[in-house]
């Protein structure tokens, strides 16, 4: 499967696309006035302990506080070892690890989403090209998706040979991109990784809390770092400033990767290449159609996102169970591509289209996971419940690409709906008995929307009418164009 990526720069933002066999999978978005966090180091001050949520407000000095819970606090014993977190080691109780005003180097997990503020670890970690450094941890782990017990055996010895006894405190994580690396590439990551945590101690030494330590590097320098593969065959940047950079970083950590970056130069914008701006505006929609005639229903709510998955105008060319049987194979593949093209995270319900056989659902949910197996974030997958459900968890460090992208309607606030002309026109004639019981005034004015006023004086003209005979007063219309459909005033005159 060949890749290619593909990175737009201009002075407000960073756009970066990675394109499979010409079809866009996922794109990643930092706007220079709102930097995505993740991996940042601070140093942040105790500002409120919760102990009945075993938890801690701590300000690293962003516009609010930021989360800490007593699983992400390490404490260490008297021997300088690590004891928390650790297996059958409970945690002791949050106000014993960390005071009000104390300062603590933290860094964070997850960026704000919506009204949350960051979460934050004090297990500090720091990625490079193969391997992930954890300064505080004795131990040397390998990724899940290197299977093979020899390669994960070979690499583990590896680093640690390399570490030798040198640092006893240090920890290592081998990246899944390792599985192919050499003894001197893994050997230049562990002396640069080392170089960044000396210059993190001593930032930790200078910085007065709240404030930053450590800077995770800029988007198009992390698409360089985790994204460019042995598969990607090219890296495309419209920036010649950015590809001068991404050259210096790739000569620097991925010597291999060089000669795949390219400046882009052409006067058709980088992103029209494989009509990815198309294909970002179709990710913004709710409804996906496939190919076969059928079509998903992606909702994104705060608590989670459900998928519903509809036959729409394939009738297929056999028996009904044939046809959903196909329309649920295609949409496995969409619903796959659909959760990183549009970094949805959290809790996802997908509702399949109920069918009889055992092996179609077999068949279906092996595609699923096949298909979710290409996604670098973490996911889980429950099997399938007798409605039809299936489950999934995936890893959420930043925001959607609809809330990166998109707000609230301002007239719906989100919820997609809006109360129909008729139900406002009634709402105004509870507004208007309830002002007349209350005050007295002369007449009415009644302001609301164009579609509004046009009912009251057609559909709803007798109803007007009556209800002035019932007050005895007079009701006056005026139209205000800039209030939306369920917007209205009554005035006293």
């Amino acid at each position: 499967m060949s890749e290619e990526v593909l990175v737009n720069v201009t002075p407000q933002e960073t756009r970066v696309a990675l394109v499979e066999n010409g079809v866009l999978q996922e794109v990643h978005i930092e706007r220079m006035q709102a930097r995505g966090i993740v991996g940042n180091v601070y140093k942040g001050k105790v500002v409120r302990i919760l102990p009945g949520m075993q938890a801690a407000f701590v300000d690293i000095g962003l516009d609010r506080t930021a989360f800490l819970h007593a699983t992400d606090i390490v404490c260490r014993r008297d021997d300088g070892h690590n004891a928390y977190p650790a297996v059958n080691i409970p945690h002791p109780p949050i106000n014993e690890m960390l005071q009000d005003g104390q300062d603590v180097v933290v860094q964070v997990l997850k960026d704000p989403l919506g009204t949350k503020g960051a979460r934050l670890t004090t297990q500090i970690s720091i990625p490079a090209r193969y391997l992930v450094y954890l300064p505080d941890q004795r131990h040397i782990g390998v990724s899940q998706r290197i299977e093979d017990p020899c390669d994960r055996e070979r690499l583990r010895a590896l680093v640690a040979d390399i570490v030798g006894d040198q640092a006893p405190q240090e920890g290592f994580i081998i990246r899944t991109v390792a599985d192919s690396a050499t003894e001197e590439e893994l050997r230049l990551d562990v002396a640069f990784l080392q170089k960044v945590w000396q210059r993190v101690q001593r930032r930790i030494q200078e910085v007065v809390a709240p404030g930053l330590v450590h800077e995770d590097i800029p988007l198009a320098m992390r698409t360089m770092r985790d994204l460019v593969r042995e598969n990607v065959e090219k890296v495309r940047l419209d920036s010649r400033e950015t590809y001068e950079k991404a050259v210096s970083f790739a000569r620097e950590l991925i010597p291999e990767a060089a000669d795949r970056i390219e400046y882009y130069p052409g006067e058709r914008p980088i992103f029209d290449l494989y009509s990815v701006e198309d294909e970002i505006e179709r990710a913004l929609d709710k409804k996906v159609a496939l190919k076969s005639g059928g079509y998903l229903v992606i909702d994104q709510t705060e608590a989670m996102t459900t998928v519903d998955v509809n036959t729409g105008a394939y009738i297929g060319r056999r028996t009904l169970e044939e046809t959903l049987y196909k329309t649920n194979l295609e949409a496995a593949q969409a619903i796959a591509r659909q959760l990183r093209l549009r970094n949805i995270g959290g809790i996802i319900i997908i509702d399949f289209i109920d069918m009889e056989e055992p092996e179609h659902k077999r068949q279906v949910m092996r595609a699923l996971e096949k298909a979710l197996a290409r996604d670098r974030i973490k996911t889980f997958v429950t099997e399938m419940s007798p409605l039809g459900l299936v489950e999934i968890t995936r890893k959420r460090t930043r925001e959607s690409l609809e809330r990166v992208l998109c707000e609230p309607c301002p007239v719906c606030q989100g919820s997609g709906i809006l109360k129909t002309p008729q139900t406002v026109c009634y709402e105004i004639f509870r507004e208007i008995l309830r002002e007349a019981r209350q005050y007295e005034t002369d007449e009415y004015l009644v302001l609301a929307s164009q579609v509004v006023v046009d009912l009251l004086l057609e559909d709803e003209a007798t109803g007007l009418a009556d209800l002035q005979e019932f007050i005895g007063k007079s009701i006056h219309l005026q139209v205000e164009n800039t209030y939306h459909q369920e917007e209205y005033d009554v005035v006293l005159m």
